[in-house]
């Protein structure tokens, strides 16, 4: 390497929040910045692939307790990412499926072993379901979590992990073959077909047990949908491919990312802050978001797709006046 290479990659790593590579990267013919963005797409996708993995060793190889519980995790905001999982371990799938003909009794199942009915004060639906969730738990030996594995601070009402625990209830009891389903899905709007679920009808009058409401239905909406698709479907569609051996599977994930909606958060802001073209879809977020996450906040700049690239474009030009 030389030292010219070497004063560019030192540069770059410097600051890895001011995105220096983000001139060279603004500048780029369409082309090569879409071969950019693909590459970073791929690394996104084989990045999250290993979060499939680890799930999947943990329920022993069963792909739909894989899909449960990957599903948890991504209902929930990062904050409770982790006690959406534990809710998923403690009442796992094929629970859910022998009581699956009782919508009730799932609600039940799932909203008891969270233990977020404790903060609230008895009314006749969370009186139910405490009745309920008692003979389920004794049949199933379930255990409910502390609250203190909760993380309520600054949470919205429509994003509150009891609002939507209800709703995957729901989602959970339409269909005995939901992977088989999602493993389908190619378009947005058969993604908000699948997972737009709407809680039961108590929730139409409230947002959470001591808090009534307007009446209007509590489905998952579009936002939440496209994180799902971003972050369930084509990853899993991209994982059971690999798994399996189905290149399609690839190319179904890709291009549905393509057909969903660009994240627009401080990280794909800082870019398009930098004049480096706004993302026309998540495929094009995801990609930003992980030349973000994976290169510039690790100063990863030797390893990094458009810091190869700036080298690459070095070593030409000093070839060329030779």
């Amino acid at each position: 390497m030389t030292e010219l290479e070497m004063r560019t990659l030192e540069r770059l790593r410097e600051d890895p929040k001011q995105r220096a590579c983000a001139d060279f990267l603004a500048a780029m013919d369409e082309l090569h910045f879409h071969e950019i963005l693909t590459a970073l797409a791929f690394d996104r996708l084989r990045y999250k692939m290993k979060l499939v993995e680890t799930l999947r060793e943990e329920c022993s190889g069963d792909w739909n307790q894989t899909f449960y519980q990957l599903y948890f995790r991504t209902l929930g905001d990062s904050k409770n990412q982790e006690a959406f999982i534990e809710l998923a371990r403690r009442v796992p799938y094929k629970i859910v499926l022998r009581e699956r003909t009782m919508p009730h009794a799932v609600e039940a199942m799932l909203v008891g072993t969270s233990g977020l009915l404790n903060l609230y004060e008895l009314d006749a639906y969370r009186l139910d379901l405490l009745r309920t969730y008692e003979h389920l738990a004794a049949k199933y030996a379930l255990e409910p979590m502390e609250l203190s594995a909760w993380d309520l601070v600054q949470i919205r009402p429509i994003n509150h992990p009891l609002l939507r625990i209800v709703q995957a209830a729901e989602f959970f009891v339409q269909d005995e073959f939901l992977m088989n389903r999602t493993m389908e899905c190619r378009t947005r709007t058969e993604i908000q077909r699948l997972f737009g679920a709407e809680a039961s009808a108590y929730w139409n009058v409230h947002y959470l047990p001591d808090a009534n409401d307007d009446p209007r239905p509590k489905r998952i909406g579009e936002f939440k949908c496209n994180i799902l698709a971003i972050n369930l479907v084509s990853v899993l569609q991209f994982a059971y491919g690999s798994y399996t051996d189905d290149e399609s599977l690839h190319e179904t994930a890709l291009k549905l990312l393509e057909t969903i909606s660009p994240e627009k958060n401080s990280l794909t802001e800082k870019w398009c802050e930098q004049h480096v073209p706004r993302p026309k879809n998540a495929f094009e977020s995801q990609a930003l978001i992980q030349l973000s996450k994976s290169y510039c906040q690790n100063k990863r700049c030797d390893e990094c797709p458009v810091a190869r690239r700036i080298l690459h474009e070095i070593r030409r030009t000093a070839a060329a006046e030779e």
